[in-house]
C-alpha cells in the first residue's frame, strides 16, 4: 500500500480533503486536512435535484485547491467519493466529467448504503466499541449501521438531512411541527432490529453538537473523538437548539459557522435516537473518509485491525519511540509485579493493558530530548492516544507516563482530570508498578526478576547485580504502609574483587 493516500469526500454541505501517512502496516496518522463548505446541494432539493450554478462553482474550485494539496504533498493515491447531493442529482454525470477532464480526478459516487458502511468501518475500528448504532446525519440523508458482536449486520439510508430539511421546511416557513413529522415518517422505514441502547454519532453534525455539551457542562478533556454522554441529562439542551433563533445559537456554545443547518441537525438527531431508544451517545472524530482509507488499508484483514493491535499504539512508536530496544523483559516485569500487587489492591484485568500500554510508550519523550522526558511523553500521549480507548482509558495512561520515582502521580494532573480517571488508589498502584518496572528494566534488561511479599515489604528478587537500582528503590514513593527490598546479592557477586583491590593496597 502506498506511504501517502489522500481522501476527497464530497457532501452536501461539504468537500473535505484528509491525507493519511502510513508508518508502518497498521500505523498512520493524518498529516493534512482541508476543508470548504461548497453546499453543493444548495437548491437542489427545490430543483429536482438538479445541482445549481452556485453550488457546481463552490465544488470546482474546492476541487481545483485540493489538486494543488495532493501535488505539494506527493501523494501517490487518491480515493474521491461523492455523496447524497451529487448521487441524487440528474446532472451529475456532466460535474463528474468536467472534474475528471480539468483537474484528473475520478470521483466516485457511492450509495447511502456504502456512506454508512464506510462510516461503520471507521467507528468499528477507531472508537471502543462491539455494540451500537452508527448515526451519520449529512446534508442531504441520513446513514446508518447496525453493529453486533463486533461486525456490521446491516445498514440504512434515509433521504433525511440538514440541507433538505433547511430548505424543504425552514426556509419555506413550514414550521417546526411539520419537519418533526417528515421526519418521523421517514423513520418508519427503519428496520425493527434497529434499536440499541448504544447510539455512535458520527460526521459534523453530531460533533458540533458534541462539543456543545462539552462546553456547557465544563468537561475537563479537549477532546471530541470517544467523548460519550447520556442522553437524559443533556435532552434539554439539545432541545434549546432546535427551538433557538438563529442569532441566539452563539450563546449555546454553537460556532458560528454552524448555525446555518444546526437545528436542523438537532431536530433530526434527537428523532433518530427516541426511534433507536439509544440513552447514550458516543462521539466519533472519524467518519466516511477514514472508513474509505481503511476500507483499502485493511482489504486483506476482513475490514478489521487483527486482534493486539492498536493503530494509535503503533503510529506512536513507529514515529516517536525511535531507540527500538527489546521491550520483552520490561512487560514480563510489569506483568508479574502487577500479579504480585494485585490483591492490595481493588485491582481489575483492565488495569494490567492500561499499564503495559505505557510501559509500551515509555522511551516516547526521549525522542525530543532525555531531559524532563516523563512531561514529554506525556503530552505525546495526550494529544496522539486516540483510537481504540475511552477518555478515561487515555488520560489514565498519560498520567502513568508522566510519573517520576520521587512522586506516585502528579498531583495538579490528577486533580484536573479527576472526574474521568480511575481512583486515587488505582493511580497510586499503577503508577508504583510502572516506575519500578521501568527502574529494574532500565538497570539490567536481561535480569530475571521475580517478586514476592514479606508483611507488607515487596521484596524483589534478581538474578543478577542490579547495583544502580537500590539508589533509584531508596528514592521511591511508595502506596502507604508499603517498603521494597532488592534482593540481587550485588554485594556478594562483587566481594571477590573488592578483596582483591583491598589486598593489594594491604
Amino acid at each position: 500500500m502506498p506511504k501517502r493516500i489522500a481522501v476527497i469526500d464530497i457532501g452536501s454541505n461539504s468537500a473535505r480533503l484528509v491525507i493519511f501517512q502510513r508508518t508502518s502496516r497498521y500505523g498512520f496518522h493524518l498529516i493534512a486536512q482541508q476543508k470548504s463548505r461548497v453546499r453543493i446541494g444548495e437548491g437542489a432539493y427545490e430543483a429536482g435535484g438538479y445541482l445549481q450554478p452556485v453550488g457546481i462553482r463552490r465544488a470546482f474550485g474546492a476541487l481545483h485547491s485540493f489538486t494543488h494539496t495532493l501535488k505539494e504533498y506527493k501523494v501517490h493515491k487518491i480515493h474521491c467519493v461523492a455523496t447524497s447531493a451529487l448521487r441524487d442529482a440528474p446532472n451529475r454525470e456532466a460535474f463528474l466529467r468536467v472534474v475528471r477532464q480539468r483537474l484528473g480526478l475520478q470521483i466516485r459516487v457511492i450509495d447511502g448504503l456504502k456512506e454508512a458502511r464506510y462510516g461503520a468501518i471507521a467507528a468499528l475500528n477507531l472508537l471502543p466499541i462491539e455494540e451500537g448504532i452508527t448515526v451519520d446525519i449529512g446534508g442531504g440523508s441520513t446513514d446508518m449501521a447496525l453493529i453486533r458482536n463486533g461486525r456490521i449486520v446491516e445498514a440504512v439510508s434515509l433521504d433525511l438531512g440538514t440541507v433538505r430539511i433547511k430548505e424543504l421546511f425552514t426556509d419555506t416557513g413550514r414550521g417546526l411541527k411539520e419537519a418533526k413529522a417528515s421526519i418521523r415518517q421517514r423513520l418508519e422505514i427503519l428496520p425493527d432490529n434497529f434499536r440499541s441502547s448504544l447510539a455512535i454519532g458520527i460526521g459534523g453534525t453530531a460533533r458540533a453538537l458534541a462539543r456543545g455539551i462539552m462546553i456547557e457542562s465544563d468537561y475537563p478533556f479537549d477532546k471530541i473523538h470517544a467523548f460519550g454522554y447520556r442522553l437524559k441529562e443533556h435532552k434539554a439542551y439539545l432541545k434549546t437548539i432546535v427551538e433557538a433563533p438563529m442569532e441566539h445559537l452563539g450563546e449555546l456554545s454553537i460556532k458560528k459557522n454552524r448555525f446555518d443547518t444546526i437545528r436542523e441537525g438537532a431536530l433530526i438527531f434527537l428523532e433518530v435516537l427516541r426511534r433507536l431508544e439509544a440513552d447514550e451517545v458516543l462521539t466519533s472524530g472519524v467518519g466516511v473518509r477514514e472508513g474509505v482509507f481503511l476500507h483499502d488499508l485493511l482489504r486483506r484483514d476482513s475490514l478489521r485491525f487483527p486482534p493486539g493491535i492498536n493503530p494509535s499504539l503503533r503510529s506512536i512508536k513507529d514515529r516517536f519511540d525511535l531507540l527500538k530496544l527489546p521491550e520483552g523483559n520490561k512487560q514480563r516485569i510489569g506483568r508479574r509485579l502487577f500479579e504480585t500487587v494485585a490483591d492490595r489492591y481493588r485491582s481489575r484485568p483492565e488495569h494490567l493493558q492500561l499499564l503495559s500500554d505505557a510501559l509500551s510508550l515509555s522511551n516516547i519523550g526521549k525522542m525530543l530530548t532525555i531531559y524532563k522526558e516523563h512531561q514529554h511523553a506525556f503530552y505525546i500521549a495526550m494529544q496522539e492516544l486516540n483510537f481504540g480507548f475511552t477518555h478515561s482509558q487515555m488520560l489514565t495512561i498519560a498520567l502513568l507516563m508522566r510519573s517520576k520515582g520521587d512522586s506516585l502521580y502528579y498531583k495538579p494532573l490528577y486533580r484536573r482530570y479527576k472526574p474521568l480517571l480511575p481512583s486515587k488508589e488505582v493511580i497510586k498502584w499503577l503508577s508504583f508498578a510502572y516506575t519500578l518496572t521501568l527502574i529494574l528494566h532500565e538497570n539490567s534488561s536481561k535480569a530475571a526478576i521475580d517478586f514476592s511479599w514479606k508483611g507488607d515489604t515487596l521484596q524483589i528478587h534478581s538474578d543478577r547485580p542490579l547495583y544502580l537500582a537500590h539508589e533509584a528503590i531508596a528514592g521511591l514513593q511508595t502506596p502507604k504502609g508499603i517498603t521494597v527490598e532488592l534482593l540481587d546479592g550485588w554485594e556478594s557477586a562483587c566481594s571477590g574483587e573488592i578483596d582483591e583491590v583491598i589486598g593489594r593496597q594491604g
